[in-house]
């Protein structure tokens, strides 16, 4: 297992491919790929693609899980009410909860503590569909790890908040200028008829 692929960013001034990181901690994002069981999955290059090309505010930790086509179904199915195998879901994670020392209340408004500076924020689980995600590639006329690396940005938008169902645009224009930076020209945004 490639420990840049999977694993936390590690306490060194470059990345595995020998870019910049952008921080440490809470200040960078760390990135897990996993298969549907949890295991650690061999995609050569996602995690450190997608920590280069998420935006800056991406900050915390994010689980990338590469499915099956059922199992996709099934999440789509329970959470969304769709009966289909779609391309990637989701899945951002509550509010972190209140507890000693880190968060608390003031006068009825939340407030952070020093002390949570430290603590790793999990931003959520993006859930890709393999075949799926092979059989966009074909279509897009390009490889199965580049359709991964824009099907895991986009979920990455989702977690961050990005909606382009109702954004007005945002969520589109934020991915193309992402996507380009990191050297892909085709969002899958633009693929879908407006």
């Amino acid at each position: 297992m490639d420990p840049g692929d999977s694993s936390p960013v590690p306490p060194k001034r470059q990345d595995r491919e020998g870019g910049p990181l952008r921080g440490y901690g809470v200040t960078s994002l760390n990135v897990f790929v996993t298969d549907e069981r949890g295991r650690s999955a061999r995609v050569p290059g996602l995690a450190a693609w997608l920590r280069r090309a998420a935006p800056r505010s991406a900050r915390g930790t994010v689980a990338v899980a590469l499915v099956s086509d059922a199992r996709i179904r099934a999440l789509n199915r329970a959470y969304r009410r769709k009966d289909y195998a779609t391309d990637v879901l989701s899945f951002p994670s509550s509010p972190p909860r209140r507890t000693l020392g880190t968060w608390g209340t003031q006068a009825g408004k939340s407030f952070v503590s020093p002390v949570s500076s430290v603590v790793e924020r999990f931003l959520g689980d993006v859930v890709i569909a393999r075949g799926v995600a092979r059989r966009q590639a074909r279509e897009a006329g390009h490889s199965e790890g580049t359709e991964l690396r824009v099907l895991a940005l986009h979920g990455l938008l989702h977690l961050l908040g990005y909606d382009h169902e109702r954004d007005k645009g945002r969520m589109r224009r934020v991915e193309r200028r992402l996507l380009r930076q990191a050297g892909v020209h085709d969002g899958l945004i633009d693929r879908a008829p407006r």
